[in-house]
C-alpha cells in the first residue's frame, strides 16, 4: 500500500458546488473518492474559508454522507490557534478548485493519488529551468 498522505481539502467549489454561503450539490464522486481515500489510510483535513456556524453545517454536512475529517482548518486535531501559529496547514497535498489549471474531476484526482506510487510526483520547477529551452 502507498504511503498515506495527510490531504488538505477545500469545501466550496471543490467537494460541494460553490455556492457560498449556502452548501451547493456535492461534486460529481468527490465523496466516493473522500471515502476510498480514507479508506485507504490517508488523513483528511477540510481547508476551507468558512467558520463559525457555516464551518459547523459543512462538517456536518461531510459527516452525514460519511466523511470524518482528522482536523479542521488545522493541521491536527490537537492545534490550538494562536497569533503564534502559522495558519499555513501541514499537509502533503492540497485539493482546491482554485488551483492553477483549474479543478480535475474527482475520478482523475482518486487515480493521480493512488496511482501506486509511494507519492504522487513532484515536478521540479526553478526560476532558470523555467526559461531554458
Amino acid at each position: 500500500m502507498p504511503k498515506s498522505l495527510t490531504i488538505a481539502v477545500d469545501f466550496d467549489g471543490t467537494i460541494v458546488e460553490n455556492k457560498y454561503p449556502e452548501i451547493g450539490k456535492p461534486m460529481l464522486f468527490a465523496f466516493e473518492s473522500l471515502q476510498k481515500l480514507q479508506e485507504e489510510g490517508h488523513l483528511l483535513i477540510l481547508w476551507t474559508y468558512r467558520y463559525g456556524e457555516k464551518l459547523e453545517e459543512a462538517v456536518e454536512f461531510c459527516q452525514m454522507r460519511g466523511i470524518e475529517f482528522y482536523a479542521v482548518n488545522k493541521s491536527y486535531p490537537e492545534e490550538d490557534f494562536d497569533d503564534g501559529i502559522s495558519r499555513k496547514i501541514l499537509a502533503d497535498i492540497f485539493i482546491d478548485d482554485r488551483n492553477i489549471g483549474g479543478m480535475l474531476g474527482w475520478g482523475e484526482i482518486y487515480q493521480k493519488l493512488t496511482n501506486g506510487n509511494e507519492k504522487p510526483q513532484k515536478k521540479k520547477y526553478g526560476f532558470l529551468t523555467a526559461f531554458k529551452k
